[in-house]
């Protein structure tokens, strides 16, 4: 007597690569390399945030340990330092990133519109050009900028802090994404006001304008962030004794001979908090500048 018995089902094969190869499974060393990529960066913020709210001896003795119990001391003694390094750091960096952007995102807008409606061989010659330009390291150009400061007038000012943030690569940066942006608005659009009877600046300002609102929070953001954290220019064009950001704010609070470790993470938590709310407020629109034009 025959019995039948059913053939064995098989894993079905490894999806063959465009190239023809199998595709290989993501090994337990990438894990490990990506698992201590991400601890590398989320590092700085796990010790930022929990040492904010531990006592002096806490963090000598374990820096790494969670605070046990919390206290909010540290950002008290922050807040009521004799020489408000918190407070006026906080509102002259707020002040440096508002005027800075007031400034770079209209010319930044303005100037890629304008450079959307030459032809392809003068946009690829001015675009790179600014792609020259963010290459050069900030340090570089560091000392000429002071020096035509000087010339103007304008060192050991706040003017000049922001005509040095908006003559640097933060413009470039903005031209970069606006230009990119500005591949995916239908020239139809700027045609028709055209045809309309609607100039230039108005077609800028009524109507490209409103719909490079994601790009212009991708700018914002990203300017935002790298202009408050800039330490180099604020610490060399204003110098210590004229004026601070809340990164010098950082450096001054430092000890000579000895740190007080418990404020100054204080110090940091309170620095790290604007950005991050407005990063929160702003993420929508982040995202969507950052994805736009990857899927039709």
């Amino acid at each position: 007597m025959t019995v039948l018995t059913a053939p064995r089902r098989t894993a079905p094969p490894a999806a063959p690569t465009p190239n023809g190869r199998r595709r290989p499974r993501m090994s337990r060393a990438r894990l490990v390399a990506a698992g201590l990529l991400t601890l590398a960066f989320v590092s700085p913020i796990y010790l930022t945030i929990v040492n904010a709210f531990k006592s002096q001896d806490q963090i000598i003795r374990n820096p790494e340990a969670p605070p046990a119990p919390p206290t909010l001391q540290n950002l008290s003694d922050a807040l009521s330092r004799p020489d408000r390094i918190v407070q006026i750091g906080l509102a002259n960096s707020a002040v440096t990133v508002a005027l800075s952007l007031l400034l770079i995102i209209p010319l930044g807008a303005a100037f890629s519109f304008w450079l959307s409606r030459r032809s392809a061989p003068l946009r690829r010659i001015v675009l790179a050009g600014f792609g020259a330009g963010l290459m050069i390291p900030p340090a570089v150009i560091l000392l000429p900028t002071i020096r035509i400061l000087s010339f103007l007038g304008l060192d050991h000012t706040y003017p000049g802090l922001i005509l040095a943030n908006v003559g640097g690569g933060y413009l470039s940066f903005a031209v970069f994404v606006y230009s990119g942006f500005l591949r995916a608005v239908p020239r139809e659009i700027v045609e028709a006001a055209a045809m309309d009877g609607a100039g230039a600046l108005r077609i800028w300002w009524k109507i490209v304008m409103p719909l490079m609102r994601p790009a212009t929070a991708t700018v914002a953001i990203f300017l935002s962030l790298w202009i408050w954290n800039d330490f180099m220019n604020p610490q060399f064009i204003l110098g210590p004794l004229r004026g601070q950001t809340i990164t010098t704010g950082l450096y001054l609070s430092l000890g000579q001979y000895s740190t007080n470790y418990a404020q100054l993470f204080g110090v940091m938590f309170l620095a790290a908090v604007v950005p991050v709310a407005g990063y929160l407020v702003l993420q929508k629109q982040f995202i969507a500048g950052l994805t736009q034009g990857a899927t039709k």
